[in-house]
């Protein structure tokens, strides 16, 4: 690996997936051992030569021989780039620089509802703005991928119902529905910041079930399974509304949606 010298990567350090990918760049030598910096803990001196509101949604860059500040897409192909010129060079061909400058953002601008963190509270946080699109956008694949998931693992739970992604894809726009209705007089402003958890930890109980189907099972280990899922579920949702201090009402909430819909399908399958 070629190291990138004289370089400071300002990344968040509460943030896991930035820690990863921060640490990653150091231990393969693409950025010498002082070649990142926690946002948390940067210097006066540090602090004064980035714009700090822009380094919360994108990640700031330092070349401190030229005294130049890059952010975003750009500090990662700079860095990636400088080792592995081919791939920076595909990556700013225009549709893939577009592509990957919208992904880049998606995740950037939901990262704190992928992995949320107490010190988000805090007021010396990397929180980044809240953004409506990529908000949307969010919820939106979390809702088409979990309902299609739950489509073919219900099958093997009720060999007899026909793969359904118009039930499962009404059932879950019905959990955005149900919560943000009543979550949106009890949490008010921070609406979205708890949508964007409920859906991630959907994500996770989706994700959790795609094991599953790659094997043949009798249906009462798809039951049984689905249970401890949905236990698994329930305990993540507890623990995302203790950091971000929600309260227990919403997980309440949650659970009664949960009961009331899953009662709501067992009979439509034996009636």
């Amino acid at each position: 690996m070629k190291t990138l010298q004289n370089h400071i990567l300002i990344y968040d350090n509460d943030c896991p997936m930035c820690n990863i990918y921060s640490k990653g760049f150091i231990k393969s030598g693409m950025l010498d051992e002082n070649g990142r910096e926690a946002f948390s803990e940067i210097s006066p001196e540090t602090k004064s030569k980035i714009d700090i509101h822009r380094s919360k949604n994108e990640i700031a860059l330092i070349d401190t021989k030229n005294n130049r500040v890059i952010y975003g897409l750009e500090s990662l192909l700079t860095i990636i780039g400088n080792s592995f010129p081919t791939l920076e060079k595909i990556a700013r061909i225009k549709p893939f620089h577009w592509f990957f400058q919208r992904l880049y953002k998606f995740v950037s601008y939901n990262r704190k509802q992928i992995i949320p963190s107490a010190k988000d509270l805090t007021e010396d946080n990397c929180v980044p703005d809240f953004n409506l699109k990529y908000r949307i956008f969010y919820l939106g694949f979390v809702l088409m991928f979990s309902a299609y998931v739950l489509g073919f693992y219900n099958q093997r739970m009720f060999p007899d119902f026909e793969n359904n992604f118009g039930l499962e894809f009404f059932i879950c726009c019905m959990q955005i529905l149900w919560q943000s209705t009543f979550m949106g007089i009890y949490l008010k402003h921070r609406i979205w910041d708890y949508l964007g958890n409920m859906m991630t930890v959907s994500l996770l109980g989706t994700l959790l079930l795609i094991p599953a189907l790659f094997f043949k099972f009798n249906q009462i280990f798809y039951f049984i399974y689905f249970g401890i899922i949905v236990f698994i579920m329930f305990l993540e949702h507890l623990r995302r509304c203790r950091i971000l201090k929600f309260g227990i009402v919403p997980t309440i909430s949650w659970m009664i949606f949960r009961l009331t819909f899953g009662t709501v399908l067992l009979y439509i399958v034996y009636n």
